[in-house]
């Protein structure tokens, strides 16, 4: 089994290149000029953008193919008060230079929407915000050149004290999406609601793909077994949408997210780095019925995180463990 790593957003490594500076509207609201002040929202924003074109050039020197795009590149850009705005064309070579980079060298990117895009919400008002939460998602995608292959990543939601309604109307309110955004998504298992096996109910019930997340499947589970669910997880992959664009022959890999407990006492936070062993253990288990797996790395240091797990799976060569390069291995049953 072929396993590439990537993280998520931001470098610990590289000094200066925040892809997520930002602007309050309190901010935006204390300019006069309302057109100057979108203007400035505007250049903000392509230092973004510019500074992810920076992180993807130092991924490709490093053999990083799998990255998680920053939500907030663009600052304010689904405030209720700003409707009326359209970046898109002033950014318009700046994305595309983004995703001409992404498609030149060949990377898996992804965006994840915060915890305020909810799909099972009882609430009209709620599930609309987060419908146009999704949709500036594709729009940034879309700006980029990028196909269905980029995915949106999100949570099932809340149980609003029953989770068995909260579960029907996140499968109405999924089903009732255009295709357009359907193609793009994928389901998480989240650490204190919906449980992996639940969550992949729901993904076989939509035909939607499932990232596994083994960390919170750890700390929310009811005795299940990450890796005997991993044969039905892996079909999600399979389906129509998980697959939307592929090239024959080249199918898009699964993936999962994996980090480590902070703490004893506070299992859920992400630690600054990830254990290698349970990691490994996870991987060694799929690997008989895995051809290849992407592993999203969300530990708070970032890419410096990756490379200090490169140096701890360095330590098993031998035992069925082949560093590739820089940010892949090879896992062998």
């Amino acid at each position: 089994m072929i396993v590439r790593f990537g993280y998520v957003a931001m470098s610990t490594v590289v000094k200066n290149a925040s892809p997520s500076k930002t602007m309050t509207y309190k901010s935006f609201g204390q300019l006069a000029d309302r057109e100057a002040a979108l203007r400035r929202l505007e250049h903000v924003a392509a230092e973004n953008l510019h500074n992810t074109l920076r992180l993807l050039k130092h991924n490709r020197a490093y053999h990083i193919q799998v990255y998680r795009f920053s939500s907030k590149l663009i600052p304010l850009a689904t405030h209720g008060e700003l409707r009326d705005w359209n970046p898109f064309a002033a950014l318009r070579d700046d994305f595309r230079a983004v995703g001409d980079y992404v498609k030149k060298e060949k990377m898996r990117v992804s965006f994840h929407p915060d915890h305020f895009t909810v799909l099972s919400t009882p609430r009209p008002e709620v599930l609309e915000s987060s419908i146009r939460d999704l949709m500036h998602h594709v729009s940034m995608l879309d700006a980029m050149g990028l196909d269905a292959r980029a995915k949106n990543n999100i949570h099932v939601g809340g149980a609003y004290g029953d989770k068995k309604s909260a579960a029907e109307r996140f499968v109405q309110n999924v089903s009732a999406l255009p295709d357009k955004l359907k193609m793009r998504l994928t389901f998480e298992n989240d650490d204190k609601t919906f449980n992996a096996p639940e969550t992949l109910e729901l993904c076989e019930q939509l035909g939607i793909p499932m990232v596994l997340d083994i960390h919170h499947q750890w700390v929310n589970n009811e005795g299940d077994d990450p890796a005997e669910l991993w044969p039905r997880i892996l079909k999600t992959w399979q389906s129509p949408f998980a697959q939307a664009d592929s090239e024959p022959g080249n199918p898009l890999p699964p993936k999962i997210h994996a980090s480590s407990p902070k703490s004893e006492h506070d299992a859920r936070s992400h630690a600054d780095h990830v254990e290698a062993g349970p990691l490994l253990e996870f991987l060694r288990r799929i690997a008989p019925v895995t051809e290849r797996l992407d592993v999203m790395l969300e530990a708070k240091l970032k890419d410096g995180a990756l490379f200090d797990l490169m140096e701890k799976l360095a330590l098993y060569s031998g035992e069925g463990v082949h560093i590739i390069n820089e940010a892949s291995v090879e896992i062998k049953p």
